[in-house]
């Protein structure tokens, strides 16, 4: 991707080379010293008067609920209050650990949530009424592209399916019903299982069983017996391998390499009532996202941090492998993918491009989910609130793409540029 060079009018402090080195410095001694114990909020003492602290800029709302979902993803909106990166910015997040993206979507609609890390396709299937309340929504940036899994039950594996070719042989043979899990309807790990059955023949639709399941209670249900698969985030795909009831059969950047995943999302009337807020709330999560990918140890950090009960409650090291991009499949197979989780790729993994959030309409609309084609073009461009990212960027210093859309092709070698998304959706063999 060609990005553009970064904006002059970049907000930094301290300005020089020299307090720069000096705070990264503080920050990273100060969190080692503190990893272990849960990490207690690092205040920057040189921005602590933050960087909008009066004026028209300064921030309408200066504390900030954020829920998230106990995932891997989560990292850089907890991590963004953890570290003080907040404070720089004139806000304070207190990250919301909810149940279930049912309980983040009914909170981002009543208002006890001021924003959320959340599901992209949840924010659109909100915005279009989907399957319940309808309520004008926003993306104000793109948390991670990458790092979601597809595990099958190892009685599939003693059935004899491993991948999609097998598994599309063993249910065409086995008549008995294939029950496969998703995190909400609407949502990406929903998409992702879709897509992917479809690619190998399979109609989620007419073919499977379909049942939603919240991220920390899946590893449970298989252990029970309750589904043959399920899509969701880490770290509950590594996790089913650790406790011997599952495999990766496939990872999410194998269905679409680099793909967009969570969101900043909130409900179009927050940010419209505080867009100051809403500014230095993704200046803060981009910085602390940048943080993030700067270096393994700062991942080994933030696998540390977020392993928290208060967070995703699991061991540390169920989430650092995968979060280095070391994968293990569970039946042997090991490597390293250049294309794990990315919370920063020099701001290529935040930008709320257009075309990404068309593609969740386009799949919406094959599925079902959408009787009629709408205005893809129009609604993306109303819910991506790219203005919002751009002023954000600035302020933190991330660079630009040269295009709101980009171009990438999937697993079944279809390609999509938003460029035609009714056609597009209109295209596959494999749909309602």
């Amino acid at each position: 991707m060609t990005l553009m060079t970064r904006s002059s009018s970049t907000v930094t402090a301290p300005a020089d080379a020299t307090a720069n080195a000096s705070r990264r410095k503080w920050l990273g001694g100060t969190a080692r010293a503190v990893a272990g114990a849960g990490l207690l909020s690092l205040v920057d003492p040189l921005v602590r008067a933050g960087a909008w602290a009066a004026g028209t800029d300064a921030p309408e709302k200066t504390e900030v609920k954020i829920g998230f979902i106990p995932l891997t993803d989560c990292a850089s909106v907890v991590m963004a209050s953890v570290l003080g990166i907040d404070k720089k910015y004139g806000v304070k997040i207190t990250p919301s650990k909810e149940a279930s993206w049912a309980a983040v979507r009914d909170k981002l609609m009543n208002g006890e949530l001021d924003m959320a890390h959340v599901l992209y396709g949840l924010v659109y299937g909100v915005h279009m009424g989907i399957g319940g309340p309808k309520k004008d929504m926003a993306v104000l940036m793109s948390l991670n592209q990458n790092g979601q899994a597809i595990t099958l039950s190892n009685k599939l594996l003693e059935a004899g399916a491993r991948d999609g070719e097998s598994l599309a042989k063993l249910m065409a043979a086995d008549k008995r019903e294939y029950t496969f899990a998703q995190t909400f309807p609407t949502g990406t790990h929903a998409m992702w299982l879709y897509y992917w059955l479809a690619a190998h023949g399979i109609n989620p639709m007419k073919d499977a069983k379909v049942i939603t399941v919240p991220p920390p209670q899946m590893v449970a249900n298989m252990r029970v017996g309750n589904m043959d698969g399920y899509c969701v985030g880490e770290p509950w795909g590594a996790r089913a391998i650790m406790d011997k009831i599952g495999f990766t059969t496939v990872t999410s950047q194998g269905i679409w390499t680099d793909h967009p995943e969570k969101v900043l999302g909130a409900s179009a009337d927050f940010v419209n009532r505080n867009p100051n807020t809403a500014r230095a709330v993704t200046a803060a999560i981009l910085e602390a996202g940048k943080w993030i990918d700067a270096s393994p140890e700062n991942r080994r950090k933030t696998a540390e941090t977020i392993a928290a009960k208060s967070y995703v409650n699991t061991d540390a090291g169920v989430i650092v492998d995968r979060m280095l991009g070391q994968y293990d499949d569970g039946l042997g197979k090991k490597w390293s993918d250049a294309h794990a989780m990315r919370f920063y790729a020099d701001g290529a993994a935040n930008f709320p491009y257009l075309s990404d959030g068309m593609w969740f309409l386009t799949q919406h609309k094959r599925w079902g989910l959408l009787k009629e084609h709408p205005d893809y073009q129009a609604i993306a461009t109303q819910i991506n609130r790219v203005d919002v990212y751009k002023q954000a960027a600035q302020a933190a210093g991330v660079a630009l793409p040269a295009s709101e859309t980009r171009t990438s092709k999937l697993i079944d070698g279809v390609v999509w540029d938003g460029s035609n998304p009714a056609a597009y959706a209109d295209g596959f063999k494999v749909k309602v």
